[in-house]
């Protein structure tokens, strides 16, 4: 942001120490630790509050964008529309397929979106443990002693 090097940070706290003097130096550090601190949160808060109001106005432009082509795909299949008290709504667990029926009608066909799942087989045994190897005998303390 203020692009300040390595020399510059060098001469500012050379000449803070001049000014201040090196025994005030550490409560002017904590000093202006906090200011700063301070400001960070404060722009913070500031950043949130913009980043808030933009993703406000992306979800609007996305569900303006939904109400467009919803309307745009009503008008186009009228028949889909129904009257909200002819019938009860479809259940949430069923989804529109592309395939045509046995009879010809190439109308959509209702199917479940999430089918069973298959079962799983059943995990193998374990390998049986092996018994003590020759090695292993070997490094026992009743071996060696």
């Amino acid at each position: 942001m203020f692009d300040i090097g390595a020399f510059e940070l060098l001469i500012i706290i050379g000449a803070a120490v001049f000014v201040i003097g090196p025994k005030d130096m550490p409560l002017a550090m904590r000093t202006a630790g906090r200011w700063i601190g301070k400001m960070r949160k404060v722009t913070g808060h500031f950043r949130a509050g913009i980043d808030a109001m933009v993703r406000d106005a992306e979800l609007s432009d996305m569900e303006d964008e939904w109400k467009r082509r919803n309307a745009e795909i009503m008008a186009r299949h009228p028949e889909a529309a129904r009257d909200p008290g002819s019938e009860t709504p479809l259940p949430a667990t069923t989804g529109v397929s592309r395939s045509a029926p046995a009879d010809g009608d190439a109308g959509p066909q209702m199917e479940p979106l999430n089918p069973p799942a298959a079962p799983t087989p059943p995990l193998p045994p374990p390998p049986p443990a092996a018994a003590g190897t020759a090695s292993d005998d070997a490094n026992t303390p009743a071996a060696r002693g």
